[in-house]
């Protein structure tokens, strides 16, 4: 193990739980989930007391035909939650059950900060929630902790226990859709997370919370085989700060996600390889459709900022806000250049 302090980059993967398909952002994860459901092999988990202020995210992934299930965390009385921005990445709709009260209510998104995996939900009709409490303690490697959420995507609450094995550590977490997004600064434990753990917390031995559950690996540095990661939760803290004053930049996103309705594919268009990103697929009736893009088109520029992948379109689109209009530059699959306006409609966070 390396000294404390220091960091060292490991290509991990991180878990929300689908429901319908498996679209998930771990293959450890995956493996040791569907082990122990196929086997009946129990993973130590104990069944998390009542009015701990953790709740489960279920989402609806309309232009995926697809859903998935996490965690979150209850920040404030009146239902502001704290999860991971990859839990709720992709939702047309959002639903989060309260475990102690069997309520469930719908949530929009407030905020979110795609490379830092932070994401501010609000629920509607809430009040008198329950509260999770949090550190701001130092943590130490060998600190006892425990990791709660709605692992294996069963609808119920579950722990498991372990300790500190690392702090300060660099990690690449990656996803079948968005690639990979690079986290530093996160805490390493021993504990046997599972997919839909995500955004769920990392308790201390004083039950306060040090951490959100955020990815996961096995085979590393645990005796258990496992190797949760979660992110130091005044650094998710800081975040919610911003998003929560409407404060936006290149890193965080407010209010509602402008929409293009497009999908991304490989680099080449047919008989002519244009820098850009191609188009794989349109929307149906969606604003891309409707100014005539069509898959096999490359995008070169948007609003005469020149397009070099899907990560750049996304930029491009996330500086804009719904309603707004975008100049797109479009290279159809003959080769000939033309311009289209697309007016940006309002859909699901990035």
């Amino acid at each position: 193990m390396r000294a404390m302090g220091r960091t060292r980059d490991e290509h991990v993967k991180v878990g929300r739980m689908p429901r319908g398909r498996w679209r998930v952002l771990t293959v450890s994860l995956i493996v040791l989930a569907m082990a122990a459901m196929t086997s009946g092999i129990a993973l130590a988990r104990t069944t998390a007391p009542s009015g701990s202020g953790v709740v489960i995210i279920k989402t609806t992934l309309g232009y995926q035909r697809a859903a998935a299930t996490g965690t979150g965390m209850v920040l404030t009385s009146s239902g502001t939650i704290l999860t991971n921005n990859h839990v709720i990445r992709g939702a047309t709709r959002i639903t989060v059950l309260v475990p102690e009260t069997n309520r469930t209510y719908t949530a929009k998104v407030v905020g979110y900060a795609v490379t830092d995996d932070v994401a501010v939900l609000r629920l509607d009709g809430a009040s008198e929630l329950a509260t999770v409490k949090t550190s701001g303690s130092k943590v130490s490697v060998g600190d006892p902790v425990t990791a709660l959420g709605n692992g294996g995507g069963t609808g119920r609450l579950h722990s498991v226990t372990g300790e500190i094995t690392t702090l300060r550590r660099t990690i690449t977490v990656r996803d079948d859709a968005r690639g990979a997004v690079r986290l530093a600064g996160v805490m390493g434990a021993s504990a046997e997370v599972e997919p839909g753990d995500s955004g769920g917390p990392l308790f201390n031995s004083a039950d306060a919370v040090i951490g959100m559950n955020t990815a996961g690996t096995s085979g590393y540095a645990s005796r258990s085989g496992t190797q949760a990661y979660a992110i130091p939760i005044a650094r998710a803290l800081s975040i919610v700060k911003q998003i929560d004053a409407g404060r936006s930049s290149t890193r965080i996103h407010i209010g509602a996600t402008p929409f293009l309705g497009i999908s991304i594919g490989s680099a080449s268009n047919g008989d002519f390889t244009t820098p850009g990103a191609v188009v794989a697929s349109v929307v149906r009736g969606g604003p891309a459709a409707n100014a005539g893009v069509a898959p096999g088109d490359v995008i070169t520029a948007i609003d005469g900022r020149k397009i070099s992948s899907s990560s750049s379109i996304t930029a491009a689109i996330l500086a804009k806000k719904p309603g707004a209009k975008v100049t797109i530059r479009i290279t159809d699959r003959t080769g000939a250049a033309r311009s289209a306006t697309v007016t940006l409609a309002s859909g699901p966070a990035q």
